[in-house]
């Protein structure tokens, strides 16, 4: 399903002294420097596996969900999703994928939430009784039935992270990235996420990658395999990947 090879990306990033002097420097010459934040990074992932991506700050697990995602364009390398190319084919590829940024939020903040799922049947032009079906599963499965009449941003982080899930799975992608689903999240908000998050996996065979710090949404999501290595042996329809 995804083939990531030899995948490079870098930053220019400008750099300054503090100080007004250098401030007003600045705006006549800048000194930039070069970030990598992928270096030559591979792997490959199945249909209907469940990959856990870890690694420190700055190892460039969001460089990589976003090149996945059609997002970012890298350096050098290649990149094969179904046979498409995320960044070129862009239109016809993000039918099929659903992606939820921890810290970005795909709903409009001051209209329900019902309104902003609405927009996305729009968008994705899901058929009606497509849309309500799947509406009603989600709803069910993620508590939603007393939130959805309420604003973006009148939610507490715990039932945003909820109904981001929901919007992101509204028109039934192949493939779904989490970029630090669970984060700020309490204890019971992130269980729910972990278990819903395993269900899709069981019962749709949605392919699933997910980012994070917390050792035990990898623990909860990915267990049941060994390997904690880029490229490892893919022996269960769960895995671990390092950047």
């Amino acid at each position: 399903m995804i083939e990531f090879n030899d995948i490079c990306k870098t930053y220019r990033v400008a750099r300054r002294e503090s100080g007004l002097g250098n401030a007003v420097k600045s705006l006549f010459k800048r000194e930039y420097s070069t970030i990598n934040a992928i270096n030559h990074i591979s792997f490959s992932i199945d249909n209907g596996e469940m990959v856990g991506y870890i690694g420190p700050n700055g190892a460039g697990k969001s460089s990589t969900i976003k090149i996945l995602s059609g997002i970012l364009m890298p350096d050098s390398g290649t990149c094969l999703v179904n046979g498409q190319v995320p960044w070129k084919d862009r239109k016809e590829y993000v039918r099929q994928i659903g992606v939820v940024f921890g810290q970005r939020s795909q709903l409009w903040w001051d209209i329900p939430v019902i309104d902003s799922f609405e927009l996305l049947q729009t968008i994705y032009s899901i058929p009606k009784p497509k849309y309500r079906n799947k509406l009603d599963e989600l709803t069910q499965l993620l508590h939603l039935e007393e939130i959805l009449k309420t604003p973006t941003r009148q939610l507490s982080l715990g039932q945003r992270m909820r109904c981001e899930l929901a919007a992101s799975l509204l028109h039934e992608p192949k493939l779904l990235f989490l970029d630090e689903p669970t984060i700020g999240l309490d204890a019971v908000s992130k269980i729910a996420v972990r278990d819903f998050i395993k269900k899709l996996n069981e019962e749709h065979k949605t392919t699933v990658i997910l980012t994070t710090h917390d050792m035990q949404d990898i623990e909860a999501i990915t267990s049941g395999n060994c390997s904690m290595e880029t490229g490892g042996k893919k022996n269960h329809n769960t895995r671990r990947l390092t950047p």
